[in-house]
């Protein structure tokens, strides 16, 4: 082969290494960067809502938002595998779960209501009616006052902090009897609303007009009511990171604690700034006023 023609051939071999170098240091700087959230059903509405706007509002970053309960998002966090764990619960309840290694974010409050199958025949019980229908002790309907419906318990997922927010408060630290579980709250609803008889809870977030959101002892449900802990079962939403997150951790985490994601899109969605609280609520339970 002719001198000239193997330096041609050289100087192919150059161009094409440049252009592939350029195209893959290109592809490394557009590729965008994400964070990954895992853990509670009850806050994965709200997570991925401000995910949304903030990546429509920050080109090239990506919110990835997944379920499976609060006790896998305290686990995935601790174990460095996520970003955020999404928790409705504090770390020092979760049992195996180091919370000083952790960092909190309170960015909510979300209230949890029972719902009943409208064929149940009830939109009020008291607190002792509750624990004798969780614990199995209440079997039908009637009697409670309701349709003489047998009464078909469902639960959500052991590790569910929507769960053990309910047990603490609404059942009083007893827990329920063995029943069909759920592992969203979307499903618990969802079941719920199909199934005659049925009863189980959800975050206010989810409440909707396919089922009978239950009073107890004559308290409503409500954002006023939790406000002032007239309704006592309620958890904040916590966004767990490690204690020293990334900068782009850091950077979410902040615009959902915004003016402007709290007073708008925490409300819209069923939920209650950290703002508004008028009590605060401590990991051991005990209840202080804001001053």
């Amino acid at each position: 082969m002719k001198k000239s023609r193997v330096i041609q051939l050289l100087g192919l071999i150059l161009i094409g290494v440049a252009l592939g170098f350029g195209y893959t240091h290109r592809s490394q700087t557009n590729a965008g960067e994400s964070i990954t959230a895992v853990g509670s059903t009850a806050l994965q509405p709200l997570v991925e809502a401000a995910g949304e706007q903030y990546s429509a509002n920050h080109t090239g970053i990506f919110i990835n938002v997944q379920g499976g309960g609060s006790g896998t998002g305290l686990s995935q966090i601790q174990s460095g595998a996520v970003a955020i764990g999404n928790s409705d619960i504090f770390a020092e309840e979760q049992a195996g779960i180091q919370a000083s290694k952790l960092k909190d974010h309170r960015v909510a409050v979300v209230g949890i209501a029972p719902i009943v199958n409208a064929k149940a025949g009830v939109t009020n019980l008291t607190q002792q009616q509750l624990i004798k229908i969780f614990t199995g002790k209440i079997t039908n309907w009637r009697e409670v006052g309701g349709k003489n419906v047998p009464i078909v318990l469902i639960n959500r997922a052991q590790g569910s902090g929507t769960r053990k927010t309910f047990e603490s408060y609404a059942l009083n630290g007893h827990k329920s009897a063995e029943s069909q579980e759920q592992d969203s709250s979307g499903l618990a609803r969802s079941i719920v609303s199909s199934t005659p008889g049925a009863i189980s809870y959800v975050a206010f977030s989810y409440l909707d007009k396919s089922v009978t959101t239950v009073t107890m002892n004559g308290v409503r449900p409500t954002e006023a009511n939790v406000r002032n802990n007239r309704w006592k079962i309620w958890s904040y939403e916590h966004l767990y990171t490690s204690k020293n997150p990334n900068q782009l951790t850091k950077n979410f985490i902040n615009y959902v604690l915004s003016t402007a994601v709290q007073k708008k899109l925490v409300t819209q969605l069923g939920y209650i700034s950290v703002h508004a609280m008028q009590v605060e609520r401590s990991a051991t339970g005990k209840i202080t006023t804001v001053k």
